[in-house]
């Protein structure tokens, strides 16, 4: 899964000893819960299109703070793509069985156009927040999944 025409950035993975469709379940539970809406404050400071969540996470169409999910293939894979006044951007979110359980991935691309993007790039790639984020993200999800199934 691709980006379409945006830069690649990164990849992150985890293995979490579950089936896919718990993983996904807590994925989804993640993505809804209160402590990640509270990114609308962020969302609305950039002005992300679009800035709150709508629908079902994970359901083709939803919303959540700064994405709306372009495509999605229940219990496999979710892409987000969102944009701001910095920055135009794609997450694929895939679940995978593997040997020990599943592995979530989260593949990254992004474009920072203009001045105020390269300085927005250096704020949040460059110093690795973003790195952090995903993986904060992804660890969320399988300690979820381990624990609640």
């Amino acid at each position: 899964m691709s980006g379409g025409d945006l830069p690649f950035i990164d990849e992150h993975r985890v293995l979490v000893a579950a089936p896919a469709d718990a993983v996904w379940r807590s994925l989804g539970a993640h993505l809804a819960s209160p402590r990640f809406s509270a990114s609308e404050v962020y969302a609305r400071l950039v002005a992300a299109e679009p800035n709150r969540a709508s629908g079902t996470p994970l359901a083709e169409g939803s919303t959540l703070p700064g994405f709306r999910v372009a495509e999605a293939v229940p219990g496999q894979r979710a892409r987000l793509t969102g944009r701001h006044l910095f920055s135009r951007y794609a997450l694929t979110l895939s679940a995978t069985a593997e040997a020990g359980g599943t592995a979530l991935s989260a593949l990254s691309h992004a474009e920072f156009p203009g001045p105020h993007g390269l300085v927005y790039r250096g704020l949040v790639i460059g110093t690795g927040a973003h790195r952090i984020f995903v993986r904060h993200l992804l660890h969320s999800v399988r300690r979820r999944a381990e624990h609640v199934g």
